[in-house]
């Protein structure tokens, strides 16, 4: 580098690599030089995708979309974590000034039975799409939009609710996990909308057929350790997971004891 010139770093990424679904996969070195540290990660795999192009190589695949941490597409497990080294961010928002000159940078695609290969860094997680098909929404009139102030939301609800809602589905929660659990997904999904008005006419069916549809996936179960919201993008709290575990309850006991109380009404 000559004197005055901007800093650059070079490293060299080691990407699993991998053709399709069931496909053998391995990792293959790629170097990447003179670098700039306020380069993305995700902007470094285009660099690096540039160079194999050109040389008439298969660049690396990998997904993303918004790359301003909204959409949740650009999973990568980075040295082993989850989006990279820091706290709060996603792929796409982990800067080359995160690694020092001369790193090597293992990147991965995540890893759970439920969200299979593609290829390369590209997995399928089509498993969260149908635990939020299951009860992810509510009953609503379409039309105009309704009042802002129609159904008062107390502040302390509303404030958990958003906190809740800002999950982007991204499945960082389940590659964290030994056990590849979803509940930190679920239990943001469903707690958004049990804490809201709106969410109470399928508060019960919501919770019982999304976590019937999270278990149904392959998902694993939760310990209680706390990686998924250590790796949260949107640093999403486990308090959220025992909400879920109380909603669940109550759900299977009101289900177990409505039939009988229809059955005795209908009696007398």
């Amino acid at each position: 580098m000559t004197a005055g010139a901007a800093p650059t770093l070079s490293v060299t990424l080691r990407v699993w690599r991998q053709a399709g679904p069931g496909a053998p996969g391995r990792f293959v070195d790629y170097p990447a030089r003179d670098l700039s540290p306020h380069m993305s990660f995700l902007e470094m795999l285009d660099v690096v995708n540039d160079g194999l192009t050109l040389r008439g190589e298969e660049p690396i695949a990998f997904a993303h979309d918004c790359r301003e941490g909204i959409c949740g597409t650009c999973s990568l497990v980075i040295n082993g974590k989850p989006h990279g080294p820091n706290r709060g961010v996603a792929s796409c928002q982990t800067y080359l000034r995160s690694f020092r000159d001369g790193d090597v940078i293992v990147v991965e695609p995540f890893r759970a039975r439920p969200f299979p290969v593609v290829k390369d860094l590209v997995t399928d997680r089509a498993a969260f799409d149908r635990i939020q098909q299951a009860g992810g929404f509510i009953t609503a009139r379409t039309g105009s939009a309704p009042e802002a102030n129609a159904l008062p939301v107390p502040k302390a609800d509303a404030d958990l609710a958003m906190d809740a809602a800002q999950c982007i589905g991204c499945g960082a929660c389940v590659a964290a996990c030994k056990n590849a659990s979803a509940m930190l997904f679920v239990a943001a999904k469903v707690s958004h909308l049990g804490l809201l008005p709106q969410g109470q006419a399928e508060r019960d069916r919501r919770v019982l057929a999304m976590v019937e549809t999270m278990d149904g996936q392959g998902f694993g179960g939760c310990v209680n350790q706390y990686e998924c919201s250590a790796a949260c993008p949107k640093l999403i709290s486990h308090d959220f997971i025992a909400r879920l575990n109380r909603d669940y309850r109550q759900a299977v006991l009101r289900a177990a004891f409505q039939p009988a109380a229809s059955e005795a009404s209908g009696g007398a």
